[in-house]
């Protein structure tokens, strides 16, 4: 998930990070566009939590700061497991950090239900961003890289962002909630910004 322009300072180490810090060290990787097959179906569940594991984290999350994003799911960078990362911000402005391994998402119902519209972006359509109205609070539950159970929860940014990142493991992007008519929209919006994004992006090009 991406943050609305104007761009954002890129982010240093967070003073609140539930669980630990996220995993440093990674390498950028390019970031995989909709119309992938891995966007567009369910994630297979982590089973295994290794080195490996905690490497594609590394990744992932020099990744979403390589692209300026709050967000990102292993879909994204090409990988089919259930999985993201994120550092994101609540209403508040108090920011939480977290690996989400196979993640389960709760959103109020009934007379608690109350939906937030504001526009939303995705990393794997970078330059695109159309409202979407969302539950303006939100849980997720899930494991951390060690298998250990995780919960996070908040409001504003951080609840769309927990909400955007578990449809993608299921294979759901945000325009398949938009009508066609913001749908097209949308699309003309990434069209527009295409330049400014080639197919490698964000990774930096490899001088030989």
């Amino acid at each position: 998930m991406t943050l609305e322009p104007p761009e954002l300072e890129k982010p240093g180490p967070p003073e609140h990070a539930p669980y630990g810090l996220l995993p440093d060290g990674g390498a950028v990787r390019p970031i995989v566009r909709w119309g992938i097959d891995v966007m567009h179906r369910r994630n297979a569940p982590v089973t295994t939590y290794d080195d490996g594991l905690r490497t594609l984290a590394a990744d992932m999350v020099a990744t979403m700061y390589a692209a300026e994003g709050v967000g990102l799911a292993a879909c994204q960078v090409g990988v089919d497991l259930a999985m993201f990362v994120f550092d994101c911000h609540d209403e508040s402005g108090e920011r939480t950090v977290g690996v989400v391994c196979n993640p389960e998402v709760t959103v109020p119902e009934g007379r608690d239900r109350r939906l937030a519209e504001e526009d939303e972006g995705c990393l794997s359509l970078p330059g695109g961003y159309v409202p979407l109205a969302r539950p303006d609070v939100a849980a997720v539950s899930g494991t951390g890289l060690d298998g250990e159970p995780v919960e996070f929860s908040g409001d504003g940014l951080l609840a769309r962002c927990l909400q955007h990142e578990t449809d993608h493991t299921r294979g759901t992007v945000f325009a398949d909630r938009l009508s066609t008519r913001w749908r097209k929209k949308l699309q003309k919006n990434h069209e527009k910004a295409a330049d400014r994004y080639p197919a490698d992006w964000p990774a930096v090009p490899k001088i030989e």
